[in-house]
């Protein structure tokens, strides 16, 4: 049994007056944001000054008080707050090479606030939020135990709003299996695994292309700031968020089963981005998202007390024969099956990608545990 953070995510449904409010904190939210995002950088460029957290925090109120952004007070500051340390992770990402300069936040895209204990109630199975006289009108689709310990309002750009509970769980191990398993990641298939099964990726983008591109097309045509290109550009916002929701679905059920049948999942680590830049592939491989799949066998894996581990991107999968080792000099893409010229064992490309990367996998994770070993003995010395 161990302890961890979920984060469970429901659907709800505002009133007209809590509409206006939370449409209020996000564009508050997104003020601060933006103001200090600018202050910041400025700061830097003009006298080489890095502005911390605790500096825009103090100028924070200082800002709420101008009689031109009085209306910073309309809203909780608990949110406002929480903007001002998502600007401060951001700059923190991009310092250690995690990710890309801050960007100004949009009113078009997604909207999102984050409340802590401070900014919310949560009673009876409702939550209030601070500034509102109501309590927010959810779906509760799944059960969770324990109190959350911060509330996240979400506004997506099909106009469909989301609160995501951050709560704190003991998540019961899984039952001990004997069976292992090596995952190749492919375009046709989504997976197939060392045991020979091969899921089939589901082409959802494909299949809603038609009716994406009709939308587009009727988007294209309308008037910029009419009434009828807002909601031509809902609609077209409904199809992607469909399509999202359709392979988080389908990674969710996938990884899930392979966390729940086998011990071990091995699988290769995979550069995505730099597969994306790839004209040819990067459709099929978004449709499949390789990421989100290795994401959630990685923290599932965690949670229910299996090993996940990812082999060196460079390490010769396809080219090496499982049977006996041999290391095949090229194998283009269109060589789905082969024949060791070693010991005549023939192979299907993709079971015997997946066959190595179990073995790379195992032999990572049993170095793993003589480091380990190794390291618990010397403590012991050096305690005795």
């Amino acid at each position: 049994m161990i302890t961890v953070q979920r984060a469970y995510k429901y659907r709800f449904y505002p009133t007209p007056e809590q509409a206006e409010q939370l449409a209020r904190t996000f564009g508050c939210a997104r003020y601060v944001y933006n103001h200090f995002l600018k202050v910041r950088t400025e700061a830097w460029y003009e006298t080489q000054k890095r502005v911390g957290y605790n500096d825009t925090a103090k100028q924070l109120t200082a800002l709420k008080k101008q009689p031109e952004t009085l209306w910073l007070q309309e809203v909780s500051n608990v949110c406002l707050q929480q903007s001002l340390r998502n600007l401060d992770t951001a700059f923190k990402n991009f310092f250690q090479g995690r990710a890309k300069y801050p960007t100004f936040k949009k009113k078009q895209a997604r909207q999102s606030v984050r409340y802590t204990t401070s900014g919310f109630s949560y009673r009876a199975g409702r939550i209030k939020l601070a500034k509102h006289k109501e309590p927010l009108t959810i779906r509760w689709s799944r059960r969770f135990t324990g109190t959350p310990s911060s509330v996240t309002v979400s506004k997506d750009s099909a106009e469909r709003y989301h609160v995501s509970l951050l709560v704190e769980e003991d998540v019961a191990a899984l039952p001990f299996s004997k069976q292992e398993t090596g995952i190749d990641l492919g375009l046709t298939h989504a997976v197939i695994t060392s045991g020979g099964k091969k899921v089939n990726s589901h082409h959802y983008f494909k299949q809603s292309e038609k009716t994406l591109a009709r939308a587009q097309r009727h988007l294209s045509r309308k008037q910029k700031g009419s009434a009828n290109r807002a909601k031509a550009k809902l609609k077209v916002a409904r199809i992607h968020a469909r399509i999202a929701d359709q392979r988080l679905d389908f990674a969710h059920k996938l990884t899930t089963q392979l966390i729940h049948e086998n011990q071990v999942v091995a699988a290769e680590s995979l550069q995505v981005k730099n597969l994306l830049k790839n004209r040819s592939l990067a459709k099929a491989i978004s449709n499949v998202g390789w990421h989100q799949i290795t994401t959630m066998l990685a923290y599932k894996a965690q949670w229910y007390g299996r090993s996940f581990v990812q082999i060196d991107k460079f390490y010769p999968s396809s080219k090496r024969c499982h049977a006996c080792g041999h290391l095949a000099d090229a194998m283009p893409l269109s060589v789905r099956q082969w024949d060791c010229p070693a010991c005549g064992t023939r192979h299907d490309r993709d079971v015997n990608a997946a066959k190595n990367i179990l073995k790379a996998g195992k032999a990572i994770l049993a170095g793993a545990d003589k480091l380990r070993e190794h390291e618990n003995t010397t403590a012991g010395h050096a305690g005795g």
